[in-house]
């Protein structure tokens, strides 16, 4: 529990001084953009295609379970659209993500920290937290164009799947994205998404920044970094969902 603690106390330091002692523009804009490029960008397909399908198994499932010839089909898109909205483009791909995303940034840290090209930068007098962990925030802060994307993808995935599969008409799947439309929902869904790209980019940065060892220990750590992010980003779903919603 003590040593918890400390891990707790040490990532808020991290989190304070990668805001001090900042690097020239010039520099820092090149490794912003660097970022944006691997983090974003080269995230691109696996969002697309994870969020299609996801939609489209939603829509399967939803209109499979509804088999009381009472309940109209729109719902179908009802369905399809909450969840994806609420749920799961938001957290489900950030799920993804801190596999994809966390376990890269913690291993690239790693083995900056590993080879001792973290100490050159100390020595050199750059600050090392914020020459390689604030580009990545900055990056991760386009984090929430990703999962709009996502939303789209996945409700029109729900409705090639529902549509296609003979599940339900194109029009009453419109039906139900339109129906009982909550706007609030989409503005808790980014504030969630914000959230999550802080954490995508803040907890596999301690983890890659604060190893020890050798190249084994990198490999520990990206995968102890993919375990805490993904349980830190449940705990803020539970927390912004009780807070944004109740």
């Amino acid at each position: 529990m003590i040593k918890m603690f400390t891990h707790i106390g040490r990532y808020f330091l991290m989190i304070k001084d990668v805001f001090t002692r900042p690097t020239k523009w010039k520099v820092m804009n090149t490794l912003i953009m660097k970022e944006i490029d691997d983090l974003i960008i080269g995230s691109l397909g696996i969002v697309c295609f994870i969020s299609f399908f996801v939609g489209g198994v939603v829509a399967i499932q939803t209109s499979l379970n509804l088999t009381n010839p009472l309940i109209p089909k729109y719902l179908i898109g009802f369905a399809t659209r909450q969840s994806v909205i609420l749920e799961f483009a938001p957290t489900f791909v950030s799920i993804i993500m801190a596999g994809k995303v966390g376990s890269y940034i913690t291993s690239s840290i790693g083995t900056m920290r590993v080879t001792e090209q973290i100490d050159a930068l100390e020595v050199m007098g750059i600050n090392s937290l914020n020459y390689l962990v604030f580009p990545k925030i900055v990056a991760l802060l386009l984090y929430p164009f990703l999962i709009g994307l996502g939303m789209f993808l996945g409700i029109l995935g729900g409705w090639v799947a529902g549509v296609y599969g003979g599940f339900v008409s194109g029009t009453e799947y419109i039906q139900g994205i339109q129906g009982d439309f909550i706007p609030f929902h989409v503005v808790y869904a980014f504030i969630k998404t914000i959230v999550f790209g802080l954490l995508l980019a803040t907890i596999p940065s301690y983890h890659g920044y604060f190893m020890k060892g050798g190249a084994l220990e990198v490999g520990k750590a990206a995968t102890t970094s993919f375990v805490w992010t993904s349980v830190a980003i449940i705990m803020m779903n539970y927390v912004l969902t009780q807070l944004l919603l109740s």
